[in-house]
């Protein structure tokens, strides 16, 4: 008889089991799968390419975001981590994947560029190795891999992490885009047993999630042609959230 289930924590991990093993996306466990995602470097996935998020480049060309320190979660293959590093900023980068992690220290050896690349959870990271305040935290495309009850846990991590008046930037699977991302209702994931692949949103189910924070920008990402500098495909949301200052709270 196992009666331990005490903490939040507790909670999350026992809703973590509901999910059929092979559909771990999110935990430690899922390691290896996101090895075997990265192993062949030549399959034709959009985001292998070495090209940053067009709407992060945007929001720093035009001045939207001022960052010194920035957190790029699940890094991948480190595209967006190298364009942060190019333009001076001290980056750290976590990725679940072993392979994932390698294939961006070698991107980053061979740009000459200093990133510290981190490879674990990073919900058990934030607070330890992980260490904020970071003015930007950016993800592309880790939100929307997690089950509804991980949001919780991602909330945490964007409370702990980032600093007052710091930047958050997503890009996600967005609702009604031609099938990227499943639109089953948060419910639905839990009796499946699965996540179809990852979890499309509408604007106002991310403004509703993301509620403590202030939206600068909530857009379809652009298209970008194959021989364009930076990535971009409109199946995506782009969005540029702000927290708000210590100032800002008490006026």
């Amino acid at each position: 008889m196992d009666r331990t289930t005490r903490t939040v924590e507790d909670v999350l991990r026992l809703m973590d089991g509901l999910f059929a093993p092979e559909a771990d996306r999110w935990t430690g466990g899922a390691a290896d799968w996101w090895d075997g995602f990265y192993g062949d470097r030549s399959k034709a996935v959009p985001f292998f390419v070495d090209k940053p998020d067009e709407n992060l480049v945007a929001y720093l060309d035009h001045g939207l975001v001022t960052p010194r320190r920035v957190l790029d979660l699940g890094c991948g293959p480190g595209r967006n981590a190298l364009h942060l590093a190019s333009r001076g900023y001290e980056v750290d980068a976590v990725d679940l994947s072993h392979r994932a992690i390698a294939w961006a220290e070698e991107r980053a050896h061979e740009a000459g560029a200093r990133i510290r690349f981190h490879r674990g959870d990073a919900f058990a990271l934030a607070g330890g190795v992980l260490e904020g305040p970071y003015d930007l935290i950016h993800d592309s495309g880790c939100f929307h891999h997690l089950p509804p009850h991980r949001r919780i846990s991602y909330l945490r991590l964007i409370g702990r992490l980032l600093a007052p008046g710091g930047h958050f930037s997503l890009t996600c699977f967005a609702a009604g885009a031609g099938g990227m991302g499943s639109e089953l209702s948060d419910e639905e994931f839990y009796r499946s047993g699965g996540l179809q692949g990852g979890l499309a949103y509408t604007p106002d189910s991310l403004r509703r999630i993301f509620s403590d924070l202030e939206e600068v920008e909530l857009r379809r990402m652009r298209d970008e042609p194959a021989d364009a500098p930076c990535f971009g495909e409109s199946f995506l949301w782009a969005a540029l959230f702000r927290r708000p200052a210590e100032a800002d709270g008490a006026r």
